[in-house]
């Protein structure tokens, strides 16, 4: 790896939360230039004064993207390339939790997927097509252990039966509706949070397929760190039952300073852990990161379905290119 002051990080979704927590953490690790990136300009000014404060260092950039919008995240894409420099950390940490009534951005797709992973795919490609990630940078994008399917109220869908019992078998049909919200959908928020988590460890597993070799992708969950505002848009249960009981028991959360840590411990991983899932031991919420393989995490049909589907809704953008 490059020297420490010379290493270059970026960071979606660091206004607050676990994003500005491992902003905090990178910069006091010794990273030479972090670049924060918010929805809006005056969002991310304030996180980067909020930083320096903090830190005492001076080595933060803000970049406003709206990760819901192609157009902002193809502009995010040209400034980055008119700042220069290459980037050793790419930590794609923005996103929600769905709300009880269903949320879809203009182009469509489901406030979960946009905010999770085709925002994040859109800027990845471009960040690969411009030659911004160094020949050894750590992709990290936030995972969750609800895409395991064993936390109460979070249950991903089986994409393989359901593509029988409704779309004659088509996995991309079924991936894209899923995506969509597609109306002849069930809709429910913790199955859909689950859902898409799962979707993001079957991205970094066929995105590992197409890196050079010295570059890694992983999934990582912070895990259970309910003292941050994730949950702002969460349905009435989850967020009046199942977030404070989080709080209360032992052992089923930590603190967001915890979760941000396991972001940058995986971002030291070797080359060796690629297109790998980490989060909790099964069952649990916290604890040391454990690779999860579990037979719904392993789809190769799926992945490579998926990775059709997302480059189509992120606009056509694919890799290679």
């Amino acid at each position: 790896m490059s020297q420490t002051s010379t290493r270059t990080a970026l960071v979606t979704g660091a206004s607050s939360g676990l994003g500005f927590e491992a902003a905090t953490q990178l910069a006091t690790s010794g990273y030479g230039r972090v670049i924060i990136t918010a929805r809006t300009a005056s969002k991310g000014e304030a996180a980067r004064l909020d930083l320096q404060a903090r830190t005492g260092a001076t080595v933060f950039e803000e970049l406003t993207v709206d990760l819901d919008d192609h157009d902002s995240v193809a502009m995010a894409g040209r400034e980055l390339v008119a700042r220069g420099g290459q980037i050793t950390v790419l930590l794609l940490n923005a996103g929600v939790v769905p709300g009880s009534v269903i949320s879809r951005t203009d182009h469509g797709i489901e406030a979960t997927a946009a905010a999770t992973l085709i925002g994040h795919h859109a800027l990845t490609m471009q960040l690969l097509e411009a030659d911004l990630l160094s020949d050894e940078a750590r992709i990290v994008i936030a995972g969750s252990e609800a895409a395991r399917g064993d936390v109460p109220m979070f249950k991903p869908v089986d994409v393989d039966e359901l593509a029988v019992e409704q779309f004659d078998g088509d996995i991309e049909s079924t991936i894209e509706a899923l995506m969509t919200m597609d109306p002849v959908l069930k809709y429910h928020a913790g199955n859909q949070y689950a859902t898409i988590k799962m979707f993001a460890a079957w991205w970094v597993a066929e995105l590992a397929t197409k890196l050079p070799g010295g570059m890694t992708v992983n999934a990582v969950s912070p895990g259970s760190t309910p003292s941050t505002n994730a949950d702002r848009s969460a349905p009435f249960l989850m967020k009046r039952l199942l977030v404070p009981f989080f709080k209360l028991v032992p052992g089923m959360s930590h603190s967001v300073e915890i979760g941000a840590g396991r972001y940058l411990e995986a971002a030291g991983f070797g080359p060796e852990s690629t297109g790998k899932f980490y989060a909790s031991k099964p069952k649990k919420m916290t604890g040391p990161l454990a690779e999860i393989e579990m037979d719904h995490l392993d789809n190769p049909d799926a992945q490579r379905a998926l990775w059709h589907v997302t480059s189509k809704l992120a606009g056509g953008v694919g890799y290679p290119v």
